[in-house]
């Protein structure tokens, strides 16, 4: 997929930022709360693109039609917005990756599908809110991931058709999205990759091993 684009988005969580510390460390607190001992952070990494269901199924055995879910949905909500970022990290090689494409003059945002009342401050925090071209959230389009509105919604506020941007992400609801917005799609093979389904078979252009991969894929044209 030699071709330059112009602008790069990114998924958020398990993409550019390592949020599992945070997203196992708030559930970890909550079983603290009810005596029982912390999981490994490890356990919670493949859960972490599905959100507060997909950890609270790991941390406490709780599906959605659990009648005390609601309550305990906001429960976690309340605790994780209070730590956002307290162990949260970009991962390795992005500080890198997106230094490179700001010298070539590429354009870049993030399309997820966490609410923007928990993404814009993560965002804040790790100090990407200020070269970031967009921040679509999971309530900013009439339909989140897996649907194309997301990603057709950063391409009209960033003024770029979809055909010249690329799409990197670790959930296979990324690379949905990416493909009914008629975008090419990168799997972030370093990410949580918590689907069921093997992300060869998603159906990406490529799957990237590490953020500095991303790289290697595409021609870039540094400013003089």
């Amino acid at each position: 997929m030699k071709f330059t684009p112009r602008c790069v988005l990114f998924d958020l969580d398990g993409t550019l930022v390592d949020s599992a510390p945070d997203l196992g460390g708030t559930a970890n607190q909550i079983r603290a709360e009810l005596d029982l001992p912390p999981l490994p952070i490890g356990l919670y990494r493949p859960h972490a693109s599905h959100g507060v269901r997909g950890i609270l199924h790991v941390a406490l055995q709780m599906s959605p039609d659990h009648p005390d879910f609601a309550a305990q949905r906001e429960h976690y909500l309340a605790i994780y917005r209070a730590r956002l970022s307290r162990d949260s990290r970009l991962f390795a090689q992005v500080p890198a990756l997106l230094d490179r494409l700001d010298a070539a003059g590429i354009r870049w945002g993030v399309v997820t599908n966490k609410p923007g009342w928990l993404a814009q401050p993560v965002m804040d925090d790790l100090g990407l809110s200020a070269r970031s071209a967009c921040l679509v959230s999971g309530e900013t389009a009439a339909r989140p991931k897996p649907a194309a509105d997301p990603l057709l919604y950063a391409c009209d506020q960033i003024g770029i058709p979809p055909d010249q941007c690329i799409y990197v992400g670790d959930d296979i609801r990324d690379i949905q999205s990416a493909r009914a917005a008629s975008m090419p799609a990168l799997v972030a093979g370093w990410g949580y990759l918590g689907s069921d389904t093997p992300p060869q078979e998603w159906g990406a252009d490529l799957i990237l091993e590490q953020p500095s991969d991303l790289l290697q894929h595409i021609e870039l044209r540094y400013a003089a």
